[in-house]
């Protein structure tokens, strides 16, 4: 509601010297205003749109602007002590990938080894490969092999061991290897240098100035779309950039959590919508503060069905036994296909909140949050599917 389900975030490339004859004698800047779907795909387009615009040898540096948001505190390994898992990537306002390196197994059998390569591709990323191809079933410890990394100022090196079965489909494991800003710099090189550019200069934060010349903006798909992979996988990294983007849109750049959660405070309130037990911390569940109560969030639901854009926001919570998170649950169940329901899940932590269809078609928001010493995922999800089970009879 407050950025409307058509918005779009951009990316921008401006030159700081003079381009002639492919030659940029000069420094290449690339802006970010937060576009939190700023997947490989799409940054190759970026890049093969500056190479339509007669950019080709970049004789100065790779200068990166992120200041449209404020520097976040803290590290990826602040919250549970595992910085390279791919939900503690810390936001930014230009981030490529979700910070997140795809390291992707390929078994050849007429190699007699495992094809190993990473998506993006990382110039300044050192791959060794000690991943063994052996006979047999594809088992679950064929797909997490052992990941160790050595990180450097500009770039890493990451050795993957273990064994890949011969009958195993391709593989991928998803680590944060590097910095916002050094993981897009080794993505630009490598790409750039596939795209048949010329670029041997180093990375340096800085910003736009008023003298540099804009040679092209990149839209990021519509919120309505991206909402879709936001919240039927709980993408944490998505909803904190969301956040800040609020942030910025409400109170003028640079973005900061202050911001962001005084424009979701201005919207309640708007609303009157009174929570006075809500704690926002960051923008996603990757927080011991962060809370609601089961009754608030549900009047929130109510809002959001009354809500103009109610359709798109029902249709990008994940559909029971179907997609996102609750894709393998309830799939023998009368449920399915009838509940779209967010879910969530931390250590001693299992909730669920969305709307459920009854068999006469009647609408019910359903909501349970569970907070318990030693809960496994498992437990919570049986609880809660035994909730909308009792809310389904209940027409």
């Amino acid at each position: 509601e407050l950025l409307g389900p058509d918005y779009t975030w951009s990316t921008e490339a401006y030159r700081r010297g003079p381009l002639q004859n492919g030659t940029l004698s000069g420094d290449l800047i690339i802006k970010g205003y937060g576009d939190p779907f700023l997947v490989t795909e799409r940054f190759w387009l970026f890049l093969l749109a500056l190479r339509d615009r007669g950019v080709g040898d970049i004789e100065g540096a790779l200068v990166l602007d992120s200041s449209h948001f404020e520097a976040q505190p803290g590290r990826p390994g602040d919250f549970d002590g595992k910085p390279y898992r791919v939900y503690n990537a810390i936001p930014d306002a230009l981030t490529l990938n979700f910070q997140s390196t795809e390291f992707r197994m390929v078994p050849d059998a007429e190699i007699d080894a495992v094809r190993l390569t990473t998506m993006p591709p990382l110039a300044n990323l050192s791959l060794e490969n000690g991943l063994r191809l052996v006979s047999g079933p594809c088992r679950s410890e064929h797909r997490y092999p052992e990941f160790d990394i050595d990180s450097g100022q500009n770039g890493a090196r990451v050795r993957l061991t273990g064994s890949v079965a011969l009958d195993c489909d391709d593989l991928s494991l998803n680590r944060l290897t590097l910095p916002a800003s050094t993981h897009l710099y080794g993505g630009f090189q490598a790409l750039w240098s596939e795209l048949g550019g010329q670029f041997d200069g180093t990375l340096r934060p800085g910003r736009v100035g008023p003298d540099d010349v804009l040679l092209y903006r990149q839209s990021s798909p519509p919120l309505s779309d991206l909402m879709r992979g936001m919240n039927k996988f709980s993408n944490n990294f998505m909803t904190r950039q969301l956040l800040l983007t609020l942030g910025a849109e409400s109170g003028g750049p640079p973005a900061t959590l202050v911001k962001g959660r005084a424009a979701i405070q201005s919207w309640l309130d708007s609303h009157d919508l009174k929570l006075p037990e809500l704690v926002l911390d960051n923008g996603a569940g990757l927080s011991r503060d962060t809370r609601i109560s089961a009754a608030g969030l549900a009047r929130l639901l109510q809002v959001g069905y009354r809500s103009p854009y109610m359709p798109e926001f029902i249709s990008s919570l994940p559909l029971a036994a179907l997609d996102g998170t609750m894709r393998r649950r309830l799939k023998k169940d009368a449920i399915a296909g009838r509940a779209h329901v967010k879910t969530g899940s931390l250590r001693n932590v299992s909730a669920m909140a969305g709307y459920l269809t009854l068999p006469g078609g009647n609408r019910r928001i359903v909501v349970a949050l569970i907070n318990h010493p030693g809960i496994r995922h498992w437990q919570g999800w049986e609880i809660q599917d035994a909730v909308l089970r009792w809310a389904y009879d209940q027409e």
